[in-house]
């Protein structure tokens, strides 16, 4: 199968790497804009094969989308990254008009590739996307739950003192200070997380993962890369081997939880054909009023890119 990662920047490098290294893709295709930076990662990558044990092949192009042809999936990365005191919001202008034209040279060329939105601010951008591809809905999402969830992990096993394979966690809503993570669906090799940790530390961890891709931003002056590329391939693993792991993935709603014609993160079943269902959890008023905010805050960012008008609705 052919992976292409549209942005060659930390992100996608990261996405590129994780996949060469699992070794179950025949060819990877790293495209920038900026002239030599997918070559060069795409090379060094390549250059790790002999070391790591892999044969799939990774190449970079700059900005030749016909290179990118007959691709299976498309990770979307491109776009500018968040700086200090930068909301993911702050990104809407400059970063749809990139997602717009990525998405179009890629459906030029791939008309049937399933498209996994990583560009911020998230929902909204896996919204232009959608737009613009004017593909079903199930072939086009966007990875952000995957990202916080494993963020929300890894801080209980911090806490706890425990590997983070035996933490399982779910969370909902947009990707953002928003998000919300679900306690009651959280557990620890099969124990409630609740048994394990005082109620004070859960909220202070739920409200740090909230804010968890700020805090890498102040640190270190920009967005973080290494997990939020390792979460954009395993979306993609579940896609290629038709897995149908049960992930949380930014989806587009007609209905579900009682929302409509939105992008919003939800456990979803991922395969083959991209999103093959969306599960819906049954929520109590309170986490379902949490969700309900989230989605009111996307879909004021929504109504931005619609009364952009860069994209046809």
């Amino acid at each position: 199968m052919k992976v292409t990662v549209v942005g060659a920047g930390n992100v996608g490098a990261t996405c590129a790497n994780v996949l060469a290294s699992k070794d179950f893709l025949q060819e990877i295709v790293l495209l920038d804009i900026k002239e030599g930076v997918a070559e060069g990662k795409a090379l060094d990558i390549w250059e790790s094969s002999p070391v790591l044990h892999f044969g799939t092949r990774v190449r970079g192009v700059t900005n030749d989308y016909s290179q990118t042809a007959h691709s299976d999936v498309v990770v979307i990365t491109s776009g500018l990254p968040r700086k200090p005191g930068m909301s993911r919001d702050d990104l809407i202008s400059t970063n749809a008009g990139i997602v717009k034209s990525v998405t179009e040279n890629i459906m030029k060329y791939s008309p049937d590739a399933i498209l996994v939105v990583v560009s911020n601010p998230l929902d909204v951008m896996t919204y232009c996307a959608y737009l613009t591809a004017k593909i079903d809905s199930r072939r086009v999402f966007g990875m952000a739950g995957v990202l916080d969830t494993a963020r929300y992990k890894a801080f209980l096993a911090e806490e706890i003192g425990c590997s983070p394979k035996d933490i399982e966690a779910l969370l909902l809503g947009g990707h953002g200070d928003t998000m919300v993570p679900l306690p009651r669906y959280t557990s620890v090799a099969g124990i409630p997380v609740t048994e394990l940790v005082p109620a004070e530390r859960l909220q202070a961890i739920i409200e740090r993962t909230q804010k968890g891709g700020g805090e890498i931003v102040n640190l270190l002056g920009t967005s973080a890369w290494y997990a939020p590329g390792a979460s954009a391939a395993q979306m993609v693993e579940a896609i290629c081997k038709d897995e149908r792991r049960i992930l949380p993935c930014c989806a587009w709603l007609t209905g579900q939880y009682g929302l409509k014609n939105i992008y919003l993160g939800v456990p979803v079943v991922l395969g083959r054909n991209g999103i093959e269902k969306i599960i819906e959890l049954q929520l109590n008023e309170q986490e379902m009023a949490l969700v309900k905010a989230s989605a009111d805050h996307v879909r004021e960012v929504m109504n931005v890119l619609d009364n952009m008008q860069l994209v046809k609705n």
